[in-house]
């Protein structure tokens, strides 16, 4: 047979094809001894072994079928393997070294075939130096291609781990939900690098409080990838406090705020996964809690990179945490706050029945400023309050307090609708100038914004006078079912001030339902005003056993979940009086006309059977009208009501408020509004727009109370 210096190293090749086990083997022995650290651990000699098979068979078929070196170019499997033998701390260039080597060994083996093939020395010769220049530029080209890709793959990762990151950036902490935030975090992990992962957070961090400086730290479970059934400590569970051993890797990382990477041992309690990271949740120089992330289908266990990857995205994961758990602490605050200032429960009046409900808004959005309130007014009447202050957190729950104790302090003085809502557009504008200042750079902006709609019903009349300061209208049920919207007067929210306040008069039949409400009711990011309307309307015209039923009617209706807004819902069922419980005489200005009044007052006494309070609410009524003779002006007019208590009420068409004040010892006068009090429970006056009124009420269980003067 001819040869050439090319077909004879073709020929060599193709006779050690059938022997390329047995030359394997021998590269393998000897590259165990030239370099060693690719055979540290079963894992790196596998791969590593595989490595140079793969590159002495492809030698031996690239010198068999005359294949350039150009045209040769690194299997992607042998790329793989550099890769992985570099996250296990291995350079490439340790990898390529041996692979330089095991192609030199292969060369030295097809020069030593070839002279069987032909006794020609010099074309052995020649074919050897050929076979060693091919041998040379292969490898040089593939160690060059090599580095090449590794390079690509390491910028691959590193484009990886940045997408990874601004994913975790995009899905963590979405809400100022604390469960949820490490929840998303579990999830992402185990989609991106990690089979199983689980995250336990600190029982304080929960509450929203700081981690306690000593003691073993109690820990619960708020989140775990669905497949962490089989990782340590999985039996734990969400709702059950725990803590870990001691000197165990997530106790350390609690206690040094610092990362660690482990494999698995056999024969320890992990012994499923491979390898995992522990990696402590801290922000802004407090420990939170500890995440742990595991491997057990992925081969490959976690590198230096997987680790700084871990960190960087529960970092992430850790500041949504703290701003979650300081909202929840500011949100329990603010709702503290306005629980505490809401009415702890709404008093029994004969004129109405009531329920009523205050739903906070969901997470994320902060408590607001909603408000109700029912106050007791002198004549057996009642007043009816729904407020809204604008913004959310401590400082709406604040302003809502101060609002309320102004509307119930101008209540006490009995000032009409329209007038109370004119004093408290004052009172917010001097709180929004308290706030602001005179500085035009005030965080403050904008001052304090509030509406407010104010209702006083009377059960002897049977009306309900409303005014309406930029609040959403009330709604009224009828007893045949009919619902509708009631037509008020337009009023501006308060804190504008100058603008004027008007009233409506309506009447309320017995058995009439009527909802006084704050927008967050019927208004939601999901539905409309006209939308939320509807459905308060079939609500409210549904049958139910009880007011509070009707409340939960209405609430079940508009606010399946938690509301967009703050809400707050006051529903009235007016009691009108029976006409044989008020008793009213016109008195003649005259001071004959206090005994008549005095015998009026007894005979009708006897008729509600009340004769144990003749003798005192004889002497009430006679230092009343006494007084509205002498001072007041004509017509006169005394009325009883006998409700829960006696009261006595004598109108005139003076102005003028009477007022206490201690008579000295000679004094002819003076006593009488003194001796009122002492008998009373309760007196005052209330100012109509003609006139005055001044009332006195007397418990029904007892007659003249013990008198003390000085």
């Amino acid at each position: 047979m001819e040869f050439t210096a090319d077909t004879l190293v073709s020929r060599a090749a193709q006779e050690l094809v059938p022997r390329a086990d047995g030359l394997i083997q021998d590269v393998v022995r000897h590259l165990r001894r030239e370099v060693p650290e690719l055979w540290e651990d079963p894992e790196l000699a596998r791969m590593t072994a595989q490595s140079v098979a793969d590159h002495v068979i492809g030698g031996l078929r690239g010198l068999e079928n005359g294949v350039g070196p150009d045209e040769i170019e690194l299997p992607p499997a042998d790329i793989d393997r550099a890769i992985r033998l570099t996250r296990l701390g291995k350079p490439v260039n340790t990898l390529l070294r041996a692979l330089r080597l095991g192609n030199f060994l292969l060369v030295d083996r097809v020069i030593e075939e070839m002279p069987r093939l032909t006794a020609d020395a010099g074309l052995v010769a020649a074919a050897a130096r050929r076979l060693i220049a091919l041998g040379t530029e292969y490898v040089d080209l593939s160690s060059e291609r090599g580095v090449l890709l590794y390079k690509e793959e390491a910028d691959r990762r590193a484009q990886w781990r940045l997408s990874t990151v601004n994913e975790a950036g995009r899905r963590i902490g979405t809400t100022l939900d604390i469960v949820r935030t490490t929840q998303e975090l579990a999830e992402l992990a185990t989609e991106r690098f990690a089979d199983r992962a689980t995250v336990d957070l600190l029982e304080a961090a929960l509450r929203g409080e700081d981690a306690p400086a000593e003691g073993t730290p109690v820990l619960r479970r708020t989140a775990r990838s669905p497949a962490a059934d089989g990782t340590p400590g999985a039996a734990v569970s969400a709702e059950e406090p725990h803590t870990h051993p001691p000197g165990s890797p997530p106790d350390l990382a609690l206690a040094t705020g610092q990362p660690s990477r482990h494999q698995a041992d056999p024969s320890g309690p992990a012994e499923d996964a491979h390898s995992w990271l522990v990696v402590p949740l801290r922000a802004r120089g407090t420990t939170l809690g500890v995440a742990q992330f595991f491997r057990d289908r992925i081969p490959d266990p976690f590198d230096d990179e997987d680790l700084l990857l871990a960190q960087e995205i529960a970092a992430r994961a850790a500041l949504a945490v703290d701003n979650a758990r300081r909202y929840t602490h500011a949100r329990a605050t603010a709702l503290a706050l306005q629980r505490s200032l809401l009415p702890r429960s709404t008093p029994e009046h004969s004129a109405v029945e009531i329920a009523c409900r205050y739903l906070p808004a969901g997470a994320g959005v902060g408590v607001g400023g909603d408000w109700y309130d029912v106050i007791p007014l002198s004549g057996a009447r009642v007043a009816l309050v729904v407020g809204d202050v604008v913004g959310h957190g401590v400082q709406a729950a604040a302003t809502m307090g101060r609002l309320r104790t102004a509307v119930r302090t101008l209540a006490d003085i009995d000032l009409p609708p329209d007038e109370l809502l004119t004093r408290l557009d004052d009172v917010v504008l001097r709180l929004s100038t308290d706030l602001t200042g005179d500085d035009p750079d005030s965080d403050a902006d904008g001052g304090v914004g509030a509406t407010c709609l104010y209702a006083v019903y009377d059960p002897v009349s049977g009306r309900c006078t409303l005014a309406r300061a930029g609040h959403v209208l009330p709604t009224l049920a009828n007893r045949d079912g009919a619902v509708h919207v009631l037509d008020l007067p337009p009023g501006p929210p308060l804190g504008l001030g100058g603008l004027p306040f008007e009233t409506a008069e309506i009447d309320l039949p017995e058995g009439s339902l009527l909802a006084l409400y704050t927008d967050g009711l019927v208004e939601s990011r999901d539905q409309d005003v006209e939308k939320g309307l509807a459905r308060l309307h079939e609500a409210l015209a549904r049958p139910a056993d009880s007011l509070e039923a009707v409340c939960d009617t209405v609430v079940r209706a508009l606010l399946p979940d938690r509301p967009d807004d703050d809400a707050a819902l006051l529903l009235a069922r007016p009691r009108p009086m029976d006409a044989l419980q008020v008793a009213t005489w016109d008195l003649e200005a005259a001071p004959e006309a206090v005994s008549r009044a005095r015998a009026d007052v007894s005979r009708q006494l006897r008729t509600w059977g009340l004769e144990e309070l003749d003798f005192t609410a004889e002497l009430v009524v006679s230092e009343l009208v006494t007084n509205a003779i002498r001072y007041g002006r004509p017509p006169i007019r005394l009325r009883l009501i006998h409700d829960r208590t006696l009261l006595c009420e004598v109108s005139d068409d003076s102005n003028t408020t009477p007022h206490l004040r201690r008579a000295r010892v000679f004094d002819e006068g003076g006593r009488g509004l003194l001796l009122v009090a002492q008998l009373a429970d309760h007196w005052g006056t209330r100012h109509a727009r003609h006139g005055k009124t001044v009332w006195a009420e007397l418990t029904l269980t007892g007659g003249l109370s013990a008198l003390t003067f000085d």
